[in-house]
């Protein structure tokens, strides 16, 4: 089901890679209908695409979720999931209190220079619903935006057809995580409304979170009208494992990656040919185990191996090619190897870490950059919802020592107003 590739095959890994990150035309053809539709039409699109894709005949009345719904969902959740829940909120929040920014100003005689640090308006946050639900991804883009200081953020979720949103226990993460107002939308529609409000769904300043490829096109098409996160693409796990490493839990850490999507990609990198044997047999046997058999059976045949290096070395080399999103260090020193980690989304430490930890409970943040993208991207963070704003202050007698230099400068790129700006400054 797991091949081996031996050595350092930068074609062999590129070919294992290039899963289904493309466009599919079509699908942007519908999504553009969709966001154009609900960009016109507002709030009757959208639900005329709800009623059409969900099943759910909803109205301006009833699209929002109300605090009785909201309690309907911790009523139907145990008290053990909220208290975890509650548990890994508190950690998410303490890990993204030290990303917190402070605006700067610099204070001399004669200039001021420094950056105001300032929270976006509006954030809006999609959570897919269904069966892809994942509370804790309400609580992983909720917590950063409410640490940021955002003064509303509003999630849109999809309704199931009974009209209620389809995955409750969001709800309850949403509320946790301090979640202003949920509204039952999904797909392209839901995006497209986040983007330019469709009354009364608020338009945003910034959306971020999971879904499908509809969500992702939707997101990629408001880019500039909103900012946003990233578009995701598939998930994927490098275990750098040696003899040390236990073989059966290589295998646990492989599968509980490619359980996510059949494009999902899981990798073990060895010295160790019997680890490296061990690992898949013990995968096999997992697998037996294991729901969502019809999902990993794709991701383990086409997305999954077990590559053969000469050492650690090459490993971290290989992992840095391939930049991605969850690298985990199952060696011996694995501390040494961190120095050497170029481009990751996240770094799971020692035989004690599975990615299970950080998606869940520990802290750092769970959206991370996908398809390599951790060469230039990096996990979602109280940054993603601040924006930057420069601010100088000069008096005259620095306006005067400068302005040889700003003229000429002006003058070198042909913008002689700029340059005027200055010199009717001096009396000129």
């Amino acid at each position: 089901m797991i091949r081996i590739i031996d050595g350092y095959d930068a074609g062999a890994v590129g070919r294992l890679l290039k899963r289904k990150t493309e466009r599919d035309e079509s699908i942007q053809q519908t999504v553009r209908g969709i966001v154009e539709d609900v960009r016109r039409r507002g709030l009757d699109a959208a639900l005329e695409y709800t009623a059409r894709f969900d099943g759910a005949k909803l109205t301006p009345g009833s699209v929002e979720v109300t605090r009785a719904e909201i309690d309907d969902a911790y009523a139907a959740a145990s008290q053990t999931f909220i208290d975890a829940l509650r548990r890994a909120a508190d950690n998410i929040r303490a890990y993204h209190e030290k990303q917190k920014r402070l605006t700067w100003i610099d204070f001399q005689p004669d200039r001021a220079m420094g950056q105001l640090v300032l929270p976006i308006g509006r954030a809006g946050i999609y959570a897919p619903g269904g069966r892809a639900g994942y509370p804790s991804t309400a609580l992983m883009n909720a917590i950063p935006a409410r640490v940021a200081g955002v003064s509303e953020i509003v999630m849109a979720t999809p309704p199931g057809p009974d009209g209620r949103a389809s995955y409750t226990a969001s709800l309850v993460a949403a509320d946790i995580a301090g979640v202003d107002r949920i509204f039952k939308l999904g797909g392209a529609q839901a995006v497209a409304a986040l983007a330019y409000g469709a009354d009364p769904v608020p338009a945003v300043d910034k959306i971020v979170g999971p879904g499908n490829v509809f969500v992702q096109g939707a997101k990629r098409m408001v880019f500039g009208q909103v900012g946003i996160d990233s578009v995701a693409g598939p998930s994927e796990v490098l275990v750098i494992a040696d003899d040390t490493a236990r073989p059966d839990w290589a295998a646990a850490d492989m599968l509980a990656q490619a359980e996510h999507d059949p494009d999902a990609a899981a990798l073990l990198v060895t010295p160790s040919r019997r680890l490296a044997e061990a690992a898949l047999a013990e995968a096999a046997a997992q697998f037996n185990k294991r729901g969502r058999q019809a999902v990993l059976e794709r991701s383990l045949r086409d997305n999954a191996a077990a590559i053969i290096v000469r050492d650690i070395d090459e490993a971290v080399d290989l992992a840095n090619y391939i930049a991605p999103e969850h690298l985990e260090l199952c060696v011996a020193d694995p501390f040494a190897l961190l120095g050497k980690v170029r481009n990751a989304g996240a770094v799971f430490i020692g035989h004690y870490t599975p990615e299970s930890a950080g998606d869940y409970l520990a802290g750092p943040n769970h959206v991370l950059p996908t398809n390599g993208t951790a060469r230039f991207f990096s996990p979602l963070s109280v940054d993603d919802f601040t924006k930057k704003t420069s601010v100088l202050r000069y008096s005259r007698e620095a306006l005067m020592a400068a302005a040889d230099d700003i003229e000429t400068l002006a003058l070198a790129e042909g913008l002689d107003a700029h340059a005027y700006a200055v010199t009717v400054r001096r009396g000129k």
